[in-house]
Protein backbone atom coordinates (compact mmCIF):
# COMPACT_ATOMS: atom_id res chain seq x y z
CA UNK A 1 0.00 0.00 0.00
CA UNK A 2 1.70 3.39 -1.30
CA UNK A 3 1.70 5.61 1.94
CA UNK A 4 -1.06 8.25 0.31
CA UNK A 5 -3.60 5.32 0.55
CA UNK A 6 -2.20 3.73 4.04
CA UNK A 7 -3.21 7.64 4.52
CA UNK A 8 -6.44 7.97 3.44
CA UNK A 9 -7.39 4.23 5.21
CA UNK A 10 -5.92 5.71 8.32
CA UNK A 11 -8.29 8.75 8.24
CA UNK A 12 -11.51 6.40 7.59
CA UNK A 13 -9.85 4.48 10.68
CA UNK A 14 -9.88 6.71 13.16
CA UNK A 15 -13.02 8.79 11.38
CA UNK A 16 -15.09 5.74 12.01
CA UNK A 17 -13.76 4.46 15.14
CA UNK A 18 -14.66 8.23 16.68
CA UNK A 19 -18.56 8.00 14.69
CA UNK A 20 -19.10 4.71 16.61
CA UNK A 21 -18.10 6.16 19.83
CA UNK A 22 -19.74 9.34 19.90
CA UNK A 23 -21.68 10.16 16.55
CA UNK A 24 -21.10 11.86 13.40
CA UNK A 25 -21.68 15.52 15.02
CA UNK A 26 -19.16 15.19 17.58
CA UNK A 27 -16.86 14.13 15.55
CA UNK A 28 -14.78 16.88 13.77
CA UNK A 29 -12.37 17.15 11.03
CA UNK A 30 -9.73 19.22 13.24
CA UNK A 31 -9.70 16.05 15.96
CA UNK A 32 -9.31 13.69 12.93
CA UNK A 33 -6.03 15.13 11.63
CA UNK A 34 -4.76 15.56 15.03
CA UNK A 35 -5.02 12.01 15.77
CA UNK A 36 -3.73 11.12 11.62
CA UNK A 37 -0.93 13.53 12.26
CA UNK A 38 -1.73 15.28 9.19
CA UNK A 39 -2.40 18.95 8.00
CA UNK A 40 -5.97 20.29 7.36
CA UNK A 41 -4.63 20.64 3.81
CA UNK A 42 -3.32 17.26 3.91
CA UNK A 43 -7.17 15.67 4.87
CA UNK A 44 -8.94 17.79 2.02
CA UNK A 45 -6.37 15.89 -0.54
CA UNK A 46 -8.04 13.12 0.15
CA UNK A 47 -11.68 14.45 0.78
CA UNK A 48 -13.36 17.56 -0.21
CA UNK A 49 -15.27 17.60 2.91
CA UNK A 50 -16.67 15.74 5.62
CA UNK A 51 -19.82 14.12 4.04
CA UNK A 52 -17.62 12.50 1.29
CA UNK A 53 -15.37 10.86 3.84
CA UNK A 54 -19.24 9.84 5.59
CA UNK A 55 -19.85 8.10 2.25
CA UNK A 56 -16.58 6.77 2.04
CA UNK A 57 -16.27 5.42 5.19
CA UNK A 58 -19.74 3.89 5.01
CA UNK A 59 -18.43 2.22 1.44
CA UNK A 60 -16.02 0.83 3.64
CA UNK A 61 -17.61 -0.08 7.00
CA UNK A 62 -19.99 -2.02 3.74
CA UNK A 63 -17.18 -3.80 1.83
CA UNK A 64 -15.43 -5.17 5.51
CA UNK A 65 -19.20 -6.69 6.70
CA UNK A 66 -19.25 -8.06 2.72
CA UNK A 67 -16.10 -10.13 2.85
CA UNK A 68 -16.90 -11.41 6.55
CA UNK A 69 -20.00 -12.89 5.33
CA UNK A 70 -18.60 -14.25 1.85
CA UNK A 71 -15.94 -15.99 4.38
CA UNK A 72 -18.10 -17.29 6.38
CA UNK A 73 -20.80 -18.39 3.69
CA UNK A 74 -17.79 -20.06 1.56
CA UNK A 75 -16.56 -21.97 3.91
CA UNK A 76 -20.06 -23.30 5.09
CA UNK A 77 -20.72 -24.59 1.56
CA UNK A 78 -17.01 -26.29 1.11
CA UNK A 79 -17.87 -28.17 4.87
CA UNK A 80 -20.92 -29.40 3.50
CA UNK A 81 -23.04 -29.92 0.11
CA UNK A 82 -26.38 -29.95 1.87
CA UNK A 83 -27.60 -25.90 2.19
CA UNK A 84 -28.97 -26.67 5.56
CA UNK A 85 -25.71 -27.52 7.42
CA UNK A 86 -23.90 -25.02 5.08
CA UNK A 87 -25.66 -22.38 6.83
CA UNK A 88 -25.68 -24.02 9.93
CA UNK A 89 -22.02 -24.01 10.02
CA UNK A 90 -21.64 -20.11 8.48
CA UNK A 91 -23.38 -19.20 11.56
CA UNK A 92 -21.11 -21.19 13.95
CA UNK A 93 -18.47 -19.47 12.15
CA UNK A 94 -20.16 -16.20 12.17
CA UNK A 95 -20.80 -16.63 15.77
CA UNK A 96 -16.45 -17.39 16.43
CA UNK A 97 -15.84 -14.28 14.34
CA UNK A 98 -17.59 -12.27 16.91
CA UNK A 99 -16.91 -13.97 19.73
CA UNK A 100 -12.66 -13.03 18.62
CA UNK A 101 -13.38 -9.28 18.49
CA UNK A 102 -10.83 -7.60 20.64
CA UNK A 103 -13.11 -5.40 23.20
CA UNK A 104 -15.85 -7.05 21.68
CA UNK A 105 -17.84 -5.29 18.68
CA UNK A 106 -17.19 -1.61 18.29
CA UNK A 107 -20.23 -0.97 17.29
CA UNK A 108 -22.62 -0.73 13.69
CA UNK A 109 -22.20 2.19 11.48
CA UNK A 110 -25.14 1.73 9.85
CA UNK A 111 -27.12 2.24 12.88
CA UNK A 112 -25.06 5.55 14.10
CA UNK A 113 -26.31 6.80 10.83
CA UNK A 114 -29.86 5.40 11.18
CA UNK A 115 -30.01 7.42 14.70
CA UNK A 116 -28.25 10.69 13.60
CA UNK A 117 -29.93 10.83 9.60
CA UNK A 118 -30.30 14.54 9.89
CA UNK A 119 -26.42 14.59 9.97
CA UNK A 120 -26.18 12.91 6.72
CA UNK A 121 -26.79 13.91 2.81
CA UNK A 122 -29.03 11.81 1.26
CA UNK A 123 -26.48 9.73 -0.90
CA UNK A 124 -25.37 8.44 2.36
CA UNK A 125 -29.00 7.53 3.68
CA UNK A 126 -29.74 5.85 0.08
CA UNK A 127 -26.56 3.81 0.41
CA UNK A 128 -27.02 2.79 3.64
CA UNK A 129 -30.59 1.76 2.83
CA UNK A 130 -29.10 -0.30 -0.12
CA UNK A 131 -26.41 -2.13 1.65
CA UNK A 132 -29.37 -3.38 4.68
CA UNK A 133 -31.49 -4.49 1.64
CA UNK A 134 -28.44 -5.80 -0.24
CA UNK A 135 -27.79 -8.24 3.17
CA UNK A 136 -31.22 -9.14 3.41
CA UNK A 137 -31.46 -10.35 -0.40
CA UNK A 138 -28.22 -12.23 0.49
CA UNK A 139 -29.78 -14.48 2.97
CA UNK A 140 -33.31 -14.57 1.88
CA UNK A 141 -31.60 -16.33 -1.26
CA UNK A 142 -29.41 -18.74 0.98
CA UNK A 143 -33.34 -19.56 2.89
CA UNK A 144 -34.97 -19.79 -0.58
CA UNK A 145 -32.57 -22.74 -1.32
CA UNK A 146 -32.62 -24.39 1.77
CA UNK A 147 -36.53 -24.67 1.28
CA UNK A 148 -36.09 -26.26 -2.05
CA UNK A 149 -34.39 -29.64 -0.05
CA UNK A 150 -36.00 -29.07 3.66
CA UNK A 151 -39.55 -27.55 3.39
CA UNK A 152 -40.26 -25.18 6.94
CA UNK A 153 -42.05 -26.63 9.17
CA UNK A 154 -44.54 -23.69 10.13
CA UNK A 155 -45.56 -21.39 7.26
CA UNK A 156 -43.35 -18.12 7.99
CA UNK A 157 -42.40 -15.37 5.03
CA UNK A 158 -38.51 -15.78 4.00
CA UNK A 159 -38.53 -11.92 4.08
CA UNK A 160 -39.04 -11.69 7.55
CA UNK A 161 -36.65 -14.27 8.70
CA UNK A 162 -33.91 -12.66 6.49
CA UNK A 163 -34.43 -9.40 7.63
CA UNK A 164 -34.18 -11.24 11.45
CA UNK A 165 -30.37 -12.35 11.11
CA UNK A 166 -29.52 -8.28 10.61
CA UNK A 167 -31.63 -7.65 13.62
CA UNK A 168 -29.97 -10.52 15.61
CA UNK A 169 -26.54 -8.96 15.10
CA UNK A 170 -27.72 -5.27 15.25
CA UNK A 171 -29.90 -5.89 18.73
CA UNK A 172 -26.85 -8.02 20.18
CA UNK A 173 -24.52 -5.35 19.91
CA UNK A 174 -26.45 -2.73 21.48
CA UNK A 175 -27.69 -5.49 24.26
CA UNK A 176 -23.72 -6.08 24.57
CA UNK A 177 -22.34 -2.50 24.64
CA UNK A 178 -25.69 -2.43 27.59
CA UNK A 179 -24.89 -5.00 29.36
CA UNK A 180 -21.18 -4.79 29.28
CA UNK A 181 -20.87 -8.29 27.84
CA UNK A 182 -19.20 -8.95 24.89
CA UNK A 183 -20.53 -12.94 24.90
CA UNK A 184 -24.14 -11.86 24.14
CA UNK A 185 -23.49 -11.31 20.61
CA UNK A 186 -21.81 -15.06 19.74
CA UNK A 187 -24.76 -16.14 21.76
CA UNK A 188 -27.77 -14.17 19.82
CA UNK A 189 -26.34 -15.60 17.05
CA UNK A 190 -25.55 -19.13 17.96
CA UNK A 191 -29.91 -18.48 19.25
CA UNK A 192 -30.49 -17.87 15.81
CA UNK A 193 -28.86 -20.97 14.49
CA UNK A 194 -31.20 -22.86 17.04
CA UNK A 195 -34.35 -20.84 15.34
CA UNK A 196 -32.89 -22.20 11.27
CA UNK A 197 -32.01 -25.42 12.64
CA UNK A 198 -35.48 -26.24 14.27
CA UNK A 199 -37.33 -24.43 11.45
CA UNK A 200 -35.92 -26.19 8.80
CA UNK A 201 -36.08 -29.89 10.87
CA UNK A 202 -38.63 -32.59 9.64
CA UNK A 203 -41.46 -32.58 12.12
CA UNK A 204 -40.08 -35.20 15.08
CA UNK A 205 -42.07 -38.21 15.82
CA UNK A 206 -43.62 -37.62 19.51
CA UNK A 207 -42.97 -40.73 21.94
CA UNK A 208 -45.72 -41.22 24.61
CA UNK A 209 -45.50 -43.99 27.11
CA UNK A 210 -48.25 -46.11 27.31
CA UNK A 211 -48.54 -49.12 29.45
CA UNK A 212 -48.74 -52.67 27.74
CA UNK A 213 -50.02 -55.70 29.37
CA UNK A 214 -47.35 -57.12 31.18
CA UNK A 215 -47.50 -53.49 33.18
CA UNK A 216 -43.95 -52.28 31.36
CA UNK A 217 -44.37 -49.12 30.49
CA UNK A 218 -43.72 -48.55 26.63
CA UNK A 219 -43.88 -45.85 24.01
CA UNK A 220 -45.92 -45.58 20.90
CA UNK A 221 -45.25 -43.23 18.00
Amino acid sequence: MRKGDETRERILEIAEMSVLAKGFAATSIEEIIAEAGITKSGFFYHFKDKNELAHIMLKRYVCANDRVFDDVIERGHQLSDDPLQAFLISLKLLAEVMSDLPNGHPGCLIACICYQERQFDREVLNLTARSVEAWNARFRAILDNIALEHPPRDPIDFDDVADMLSCVVDGSIIMSKALNDPSRIERQVMAFRSFIKLLFSSTPQIRVPMPNSTGISGTVN
